[in-house]
Formats: structure tokens, C-alpha cells, sequence
């Protein structure tokens, strides 16, 4: 868990007040962690590392496992926001070396979840039935625990794109592409928005040790961007994409300028060395 304390060490005394005793009971906590992981050795099969069974515990250099839940929040695009009222999934492993996460053992990194959106769109839900929005991953993320915890910079980048998913829309109706991806940044800290949004700010949550003080967890934080672009949507109504492809902009008032649409996750985030999950004999 050496990885876990430099991480740690680094941003400790980096926030103020309550987030350096975060910071300082999580570092003697890891301390505890490293004493305790040769007795945990001992006991195997342990279904409390069964979250992080998709780690990529076989990949080399990976050090440890990370797994983030976000259980509530929103995300707005243009004049529609998405309330997240179930529970979207972001995990894989880390390096000593990096902060771009690993993807998971079984390639669902960023859980493909889909959220109704409120009203649906205006023309296209009355004649289809409801509309939903799914974030699908584009490429890399980079992950940094320790910010979340110091409140300070981003702790999570996100190149996403939304999928609307209606009868009429089609199965390739889309915000956000390859070529221009929607990349969130997000903190736990305040943000900087060009307006008309204004500074929001996140949580870093509570810390949280299991008994082992094996698996750190922050609980009940919240990461917020209300700073990124969105384009317009394509590929709406296949063969009658030039004719759905601006209605569904229209409705949702896309493309978006930075300063028009907001991210806000809230959930926990875990940790654990990849040395407790082979242990544990829980990975595929």
C-alpha cells in the first residue's frame, strides 16, 4: 500500500482544517493497513473484496483497485437535466506511475446506466415513449483518489458521450463523438465557470476504514464540473437523421457552450491494494 501513502502525502496539509485530519487519519490508517495485510493473508476466500472482483489485478504494475459509485447527483445538458437516481459504476486499477485508470477485467469500466430523461423530448417521447440517457467511456480516465480527498483540482476526467435511446431516435443517437467527446473534469472543490453558470462546489465526503483497515472509503462525497462544451447530437432517427438530428437539438438546446451544462455525482469512492483482492481469491 505504499502507492496508497505517497498518494496520501502528498495532500495532506493541502485543504484546510477538516480535510488535513482527513488526511492525517487516513495516512495512520494506511499505516495500520500495511501491518495488518499479512494476518488478512490467512483468510480466503473473503467475500468483502467481492466489489472489486473486476479489478485488473492481472495487468502489470497494478497496485490497487479502485472503485467508484455515484448513487444521486444530476447532469444537465443544455435546458434537459438528467436526475442520476441509480447507481452508475466507474472502476479498474491504478499504477504507481500513473493516474490513468486501468481498465476493468471485464471491460465495463464505466457501467453502462441508463437514466429516463424528465418529459422526454418534446415530439419524439409522445410517439415513442420515454427517452433515456446513457454515459458511455470514449477513452482514458484519470483517476486520483488523494484529490478527492484534498478538494483541490481534478480528481476525475471523464471523456464521455451521451446515447438517447428512444424507438424514434434510433440505436446511434448521440451527444458527443470520438472527434469531439464531452470531457468532464471533475472536483470535489469549487469550480470556475464561465458564466452564466457560477461556482458550485463538491464534497470530499467522510473517511471510512473497514475493520482490516484494509479498504479505504470515502463516503458521501460529491464531484461537480460545471465548466465543459457539449455538441449538438447526431445520428438521430437513422435514415431521418437530417430531419430528427434538429428537433432533438432543438429541445435540448444543443450544442451547448462551456458555462450551460453542469455535472454533479455524488457516491463514494473505495480503494484497496490488488495484493488483498488475489488474496482474497474473489477476482475472475
Amino acid at each position: 500500500m505504499q502507492v496508497v501513502l505517497e498518494r496520501l502525502h502528498r495532500h495532506v496539509g493541502a485543504g484546510r482544517g477538516r480535510t488535513r485530519l482527513a488526511g492525517a487519519l487516513a495516512a495512520s490508517s494506511l499505516m495500520a493497513l500495511c501491518a495488518a495485510s499479512p494476518a488478512l493473508a490467512k483468510q480466503a476466500p473473503n467475500p468483502e473484496y467481492a466489489a472489486f472482483k473486476d479489478c485488473p489485478i492481472h495487468v502489470k504494475g497494478v497496485k490497487l483497485c479502485v472503485i467508484a459509485t455515484t448513487t444521486s447527483g444530476e447532469f444537465t445538458i443544455g435546458n434537459k437535466t438528467v436526475p442520476i437516481n441509480k447507481t452508475i459504476t466507474l472502476q479498474g486499477g491504478l499504477t504507481n506511475k500513473s493516474e490513468v485508470l486501468v481498465p476493468a477485467a471485464d471491460g465495463n469500466t464505466l457501467s453502462k446506466t441508463s437514466l429516463t430523461v424528465p418529459g422526454g423530448l418534446l415530439g419524439i417521447g409522445g410517439i415513442g415513449g420515454e427517452v433515456t440517457a446513457t454515459t458511455e467511456l470514449l477513452g482514458p480516465v484519470t483517476l486520483n483518489p488523494s484529490l478527492v480527498a484534498g478538494r483541490k483540482g481534478t480528481a476525475v476526467t471523464l471523456p464521455i458521450r451521451v446515447k438517447l435511446d428512444n424507438p424514434v431516435l434510433g440505436e446511434s443517437c448521440y451527444v458527443g463523438s470520438e472527434l469531439e467527446p464531452v470531457i468532464l473534469h471533475l472536483t470535489s472543490g469549487v469550480t470556475a465557470p464561465p458564466p452564466p453558470n457560477t461556482p458550485i462546489e463538491g464534497s470530499a465526503g467522510t473517511l471510512v476504514l473497514n475493520k482490516g483497515a484494509t479498504i479505504v472509503t470515502l463516503e458521501g462525497n460529491t464531484l461537480v464540473d460545471n465548466s465543459f462544451p457539449a455538441p449538438a447530437a447526431e445520428g438521430c432517427g437513422g435514415s431521418l437523421a437530417l430531419l430528427i438530428n434538429p428537433i432533438v437539438n432543438l429541445q435540448v438546446g444543443l450544442p451547448a457552450k462551456a458555462g450551460h451544462n453542469t455535472a454533479v455525482l455524488s457516491g463514494s469512492v473505495s480503494e484497496t491494494a490488488s495484493s488483498n483482492v488475489k488474496k482474497a481469491h474473489v477476482a475472475p
